[in-house]
């Protein structure tokens, strides 16, 4: 999309600098990524990030004004948490680059979240992209390092000793996600903990530190609640349903209130149609939608080409949506003259005092697959995987 930036990157790309991308990666977190990083980044004009931020704000307008008991129909009877607060810590939201019928590229929403994405590594990421290509620091995202960490620091740590605020997620180290929570520890100076080591004694939550017992005091929370019903055996001291002397960052309700459930309530011209399944119309044909569970997680249960005989069989109807298909626009070109699909999460933080969240970073996802997830790639496809968008003039 910025032809200047494509072929310079593409002529100084090389096998040698995409693996001492890697490399910089692994020394600045101890451990290789185990999902896929791309060989490219995202360049993209100023017009289409201008399109990204407008629709972001029309749908942030459209969250803020919705009543606070329409987000709550959205949280599982089963999955509720006390202690709500007014907004979520953290907000993303994922556009497709999409081409429309005038032939303009343009971004289309996928979907939203209240779930903390990869935000540690993405700045990580983008800082190593211009490590290695020198010239990206001219069009790089304006804010400095300190800023982020300071933004990142206020929201998650808040007033508390670093040591007593803990991410918190299940066998973090079997986490695809692990190198972000060792990069957030070197950030923030907090500990990752396990959800099964915690011990409980009232209200208060402890883990232990080189053999000292420490009070947890703020939890920034990467557990997906309703998946722990799904791990065989877990054993677990501390039921996230029970009320703890504990601040929540983002509080577990959020992960279902802003979620796909938002989508058949939002309007913009970046937005597709949407309806509960249970809500579909007749005078819609299923073929021109996507067929999506409400609470799944990194596009499982998703299906391209939903037919009656699928829709009719499913009981929970009201837990699915059908989302009106887009088409991803391959326009990433790679050194071979073959072109790649992507789409990119707009990473927001939302302090509790702020009226609107505040947009940190970004992540980009490339693939030349249907989906934009790495597993439906050809193994020696190149310009896939987890990237990180740069803008500038055309």
């Amino acid at each position: 999309m910025i032809p200047k930036y494509r072929k310079q990157f593409n002529q100084e790309f090389s096998q040698e600098k995409y693996d001492q991308v890697k490399e910089i990666l692994m020394q600045k977190s101890g451990i290789m990524p185990v999902f896929r990083i791309s060989e490219s980044p995202l360049f993209l004009t100023r017009d289409f990030e201008s399109k990204l931020l407008e629709a972001s704000e029309s749908i942030i307008d459209q969250i803020k004004s919705l009543p606070p008991e329409t987000l709550q129909k959205a949280v599982p009877d089963n999955c509720r948490v006390p202690n709500d607060t007014k907004q979520p810590h953290f907000f993303t939201i994922d556009f497709g680059i999409c081409k429309n019928k005038h032939g303009e590229i343009e971004p289309q929403l996928i979907e939203l979240q209240a779930f903390p994405s990869l935000y540690a590594f993405q700045k990580v990421f983008e800082d190593t992209f211009c490590e290695v290509y020198p010239f990206l620091s001219e069009i790089r995202n304006p804010m400095p390092q300190e800023e982020f960490k300071n933004y990142m620091k206020e929201l998650i740590v808040g007033d508390e000793d670093p040591e007593q605020v803990v991410l918190l997620e299940i066998y973090p180290e079997q986490q695809k996600t692990a190198i972000d929570f060792l990069l957030t520890e070197k950030l923030l100076g907090i500990k990752t903990v396990c959800l099964t080591t915690i011990k409980k004694e009232g209200k208060k939550l402890f883990y232990e530190n080189d053999g000292k017992r420490i009070e947890i005091k703020r939890i920034y929370n990467r557990v997906i609640f309703d998946e722990l019903d799904r791990i065989p055996d877990l054993k677990t001291e501390f039921d996230f349903r029970e009320e703890i002397d504990a601040v929540w960052v983002t509080h577990p309700n959020w992960f279902f209130k802003i979620s796909k459930f938002l989508l058949p309530l939002l309007q913009h011209q970046y937005v597709p149609k949407s309806y509960f399944l249970n809500e579909f119309p007749e005078s819609e044909r299923l073929e021109n939608f996507v067929l999506k569970p409400l609470f799944s997680f990194a596009g499982t249960g998703v299906n391209l080409h939903p037919t009656q005989e699928i829709t009719d069989v499913i009981g929970d109807k009201e837990n699915y949506i059908l989302q009106r298909k887009v088409q991803y626009e391959p326009i990433f070109e790679d050194i071979n003259g073959e072109f790649a699909k992507a789409e990119i999460r707009l990473l927001y933080i939302w302090r509790e005092q702020d009226e609107r969240p505040i947009l940190l970073e970004n992540l980009g996802r490339m693939t030349k697959a249907e989906m934009v997830n790495v597993d439906f790639n050809k193994n020696d496809a190149i310009w896939i995987g987890s990237s990180n968008a740069f803008f500038a003039k055309e």
